[in-house]
C-alpha cells in the first residue's frame, strides 16, 4: 500500500481513535505522581498510605484484567471498549469528588478496572484489524497514545499544581478523552478475526474489504477461516495445553521484565524521586517530570518508526541495555550522593531521561505488541487477559513496595536491585521471544502447534 492508499488511511484512523483508550491508560496512570504531592499534605499521609493511594488503581486493573478475557471473546472487542470509556468517566468524577482516603481509594478500584480491560482490549482491536506489513506501528499507537496520555497528566498536573486542592482538578480532567474514546468507538466497527468466531462471514469479509484490496482481503479471510476450522473454544484448559506452553510463559515473562524493572515507579513516582534528588519544590519536581514525559513521546515514535523495519527482538536488546546502564547510574548516584551535592540533581534527572528513554524505545510498545500476536486466534481474548493480569500484578508488587524498598534497601539499593532484574529480563528475551515482524498471525499459530521452538516462532525452523 502507498501513503495515500484510502485503506492505509482508514486504518490509522481506526487505530488512532481505539488507541485513545491507551491515552486514558496513560493520563490515568501519570496523573497521581503530581496529586500525591497535594493529597499526602491534605491527609498527612506517611509513606504506606501514601503507597496505598497510589496502587489501589493496580488492584482495579488486575481485576479488570482477570474477568474481561473471556467477556470480550464473548460480546467483543469493540463493545469492551466503549464500556470501559464510561469506567473511565465514572471514575474520574469519583475521584475528583472524594472527600476521605477510602472513597478516594475505592474511585482508583473503579479507574483501575477500567485501565486493566483497555491495556489489553486496545492492542488486541488494533492487531486484529491491521495487515501484518503494518500490524507493529499500528499496536504500536497504542503505546503513544499511553505516553502522550502520560504527558497529559504531567501538564495537568503543573497546570493546576497552583490551584486549592488541586488534585482534584487533575483527576476530573480524564473525563474528557473518555468521552472521545466512547464516541469515537461508536463509530468503528467489530474486527474480522471476531466476526468471524462469531459466524458473521459477510460482516467480517465487508470489513477486510475496507481495509485491504480484494485478493489479500479474502486470502486473509481463508487464513482466519482455516484457523477457526479447528473447532477449538478457547477454554483455560486450552491455554494450558503442552503446545501453548511456550507463548504463556513468554507473555507472562515479558509482563515481568516490564514492570520488575521499575518503569512505573518513575511513571508514579517521579516528583518523589526527584524530591530525594533534591528538587525541594513540588512544582519544580512537576515541572522536571514533564520532561520525563517528553522524552518518552518521542522514543515511543521512533519505536513505531523502527519496529516493523528492525524488528522486536533488535529493539528490545538495545533498549534492556540502555535501561540498565541508567539503573546502575541512577544507583551509584545516590550511593554516593552525599558526595556529590547539587550535582546529584543533573545526574537523576539525565539518568531517569535515559532510562525511559530506553524503555519507550523497547520494552514499552513491543510488550504489549507481542502478547496482541502470539497467541492463536481461539484462545487470544483470554491468553491477553492472562498476560495482562501479570502485567499488573507485578505492577501492584513494584508500586506497592517502592517507598518501602526505599526505606529498607536506600536509595541506591532500590536502583541496585531493578537494574539487577533488568540484566535477568536482558537473557530472557535473548532466549525466549520471536521475531514477528511481518508475520502473519496465523503463521505463529501453524509454528506453535508444529512444535517450533518459542524463539524460533515465525521461521518454521524447528532447530
Amino acid at each position: 500500500m502507498t501513503t495515500r492508499d484510502p485503506s492505509k488511511t482508514l486504518l490509522v484512523t481506526i487505530a488512532g481513535i481505539a488507541a485513545t483508550g491507551g491515552l486514558l491508560f496513560g493520563f490515568d496512570t501519570g496523573v497521581i505522581s503530581g496529586a500525591l504531592l497535594f493529597i499526602r499534605q491534605d491527609f498527612s499521609l506517611g509513606p504506606t498510605a501514601q503507597e496505598w493511594v497510589v496502587s489501589a488503581v493496580l488492584l482495579g486493573c488486575i481485576a479488570g484484567a482477570a474477568t474481561s478475557g473471556r467477556i470480550a471473546d464473548t460480546l467483543g472487542r469493540r463493545k469492551v471498549i466503549i464500556a470501559t470509556a464510561v469506567l473511565f468517566a465514572a471514575g474520574s468524577i469519583w475521584t475528583s469528588a472524594a472527600t476521605s482516603i477510602p472513597l478516594l481509594i475505592a474511585g482508583r478500584v473503579v479507574i483501575g478496572l477500567a485501565i486493566g480491560v483497555a491495556s489489553f482490549a486496545v492492542p488486541l482491536y488494533i492487531s486484529e484489524i491491521s495487515p501484518p506489513a503494518h500490524r507493529g506501528a499500528l499496536v504500536s499507537l497504542n503505546q503513544l497514545l499511553i505516553t502522550i496520555g502520560i504527558v497529559a497528566s504531567y501538564l495537568v498536573d503543573d497546570l493546576f499544581a497552583g490551584a486549592a486542592q488541586p488534585w482534584r482538578y487533575m483527576f476530573l480532567a480524564g473525563v474528557v478523552p473518555a468521552i472521545i474514546l466512547g464516541t469515537g468507538m461508536l463509530l468503528l466497527p467489530e474486527t474480522p478475526r471476531w466476526l468471524m468466531e462469531h459466524d458473521q462471514e459477510d460482516r467480517a469479509r465487508a470489513v477486510l474489504g475496507k481495509l485491504l484490496p480484494r485478493e489479500e482481503a479474502e486470502t486473509e479471510l481463508a487464513a482466519i477461516r482455516d484457523s477457526l476450522a479447528r473447532g477449538e473454544h478457547g477454554t483455560l484448559r486450552d491455554l494450558l495445553a503442552p503446545w501453548m506452553r511456550p507463548v504463556v510463559v513468554i507473555g507472562a515473562g515479558i509482563m515481568f521484565v516490564q514492570q520488575t524493572t521499575g518503569i512505573n515507579t518513575v511513571i508514579y513516582y517521579a516528583p518523589t524521586i526527584f524530591e530525594m534528588a533534591g528538587f525541594t519544590s513540588a512544582t519544580t519536581a512537576i515541572t522536571a517530570t514533564v520532561g520525563v514525559g517528553l522524552v518518552n513521546v518521542f522514543m515511543t515514535v521512533v519505536s513505531i518508526r523502527l519496529v516493523d523495519r528492525l524488528g522486536r527482538r533488535p529493539l528490545l536488546s538495545a533498549g534492556l541495555l540502555g535501561m540498565i546502564v541508567s539503573l546502575v547510574v541512577l544507583a551509584l548516584a545516590f550511593q554516593f550522593e552525599s558526595a556529590m551535592g547539587t550535582e546529584l540533581k543533573w545526574v537523576t534527572v539525565a539518568a531517569l531521561f535515559a532510562y525511559i528513554g530506553s524503555f519507550a524505545v523497547s520494552l514499552g510498545p513491543i510488550a504489549w505488541l507481542l502478547i496482541a500476536e502470539i497467541y492463536p486466534l481461539h484462545i487470544r481474548g483470554l491468553a491477553m487477559s492472562l498476560a495482562t493480569l501479570c502485567n499488573w500484578v507485578f505492577n501492584f508488587a513494584i508500586a506497592s513496595t517502592f517507598l518501602t524498598i526505599v526505606d529498607s534497601l536506600g536509595k541506591a539499593g532500590a536502583f541496585w536491585l531493578y537494574a539487577g532484574v533488568g540484566t535477568l529480563g536482558w537473557f530472557f528475551c535473548r532466549t525466549w521471544v520471536p521475531e514477528t515482524k511481518g508475520v502473519p498471525l496465523e503463521r505463529l499459530e501453524s509454528d506453535l502447534r508444529a512444535g517450533v521452538p518459542a524463539r524460533n516462532l515465525g521461521t518454521g525452523n524447528s532447530l
